[in-house]
């Protein structure tokens, strides 16, 4: 997208305008800079099963990746990011906030915010993925003018959603997925989560998901897609 107001990085939340019932389902691929100790323990930080599910349903998807999570499982992100039912976007290296406060996650000052951003594409290089697309979330979702300053010669658009599936912590997969589809329309954009530890029941959820949606009449897209359009 085209810079925004003063040369900000440009913000995407939904197709808004749009009768086309076209919907993006995004997942974050979180993992901390700082988490090496906790996989290495035995913690998940992926959801193969997840992946799996979106290949056997078809489901077009994009995947907000961080950089510590492409180090951490390459061969996953090297499979994800040469699959053409996916594309991988930048959620930062780090998952550390790029405004503060945001969750109690450590805060990154703009310059170190933007080598950040750059970091995570170097990594997802490194994995051998090619599916990369020029889109970063923020992490926790939160950015200010100053954070759309400092992303501003990344030339990424900053991608957010307007349908939040409340999937992060949820023990039972049953709201999760009537959230959405309480809160699905022509455009929108859902925000779920890969992570297998924080997010366990998201399979489950996305298996309820896509046939209702599906017999809506609405078609899964890549984020690029609904940019595009």
């Amino acid at each position: 997208m085209a810079p925004g107001p003063a040369g900000l990085t440009p913000v995407f939340e939904r197709a808004a305008g749009t009768t086309d019932k076209t919907v993006a389902l995004t997942f974050d691929a979180d993992m901390t800079a700082d988490q090496g100790p906790r996989a290495a323990a035995g913690e998940r930080f992926d959801n193969p099963q997840l992946i799996a599910a979106l290949r056997s349903l078809k489901v077009p998807s994009t995947v907000f990746m961080t950089g510590r999570w492409a180090e951490e499982y390459p061969d996953q992100a090297r499979a994800i990011g040469t699959d053409p039912n996916f594309e991988i976007a930048n959620h930062s290296y780090s998952h550390h906030a790029f405004k503060s406060p945001c969750y109690g996650l450590p805060a990154l000052d703009g310059a170190a915010a933007r080598a950040d951003v750059d970091r995570a594409f170097e990594a997802f290089r490194t994995a051998g993925a090619r599916n990369v697309v020029p889109y970063f979330r923020f992490p926790g979702g939160c950015y200010d003018d100053a954070a759309l300053r400092a992303l501003s010669t990344a030339r990424v658009t900053a991608v957010q959603w307007d349908v939040v599936s409340g999937d992060a912590f949820a023990k039972d997969p049953g709201p999760v997925a009537q959230q959405v589809l309480d809160g699905v329309k022509p455009g929108s954009v859902v925000v779920m989560h890969c992570t297998r530890s924080a997010a366990p029941t998201t399979e489950q959820a996305i298996r309820r998901i896509v046939p209702e949606l599906r017999a809506r009449g609405y078609r899964f897209v890549k984020v690029s897609e609904l940019i595009g359009r």
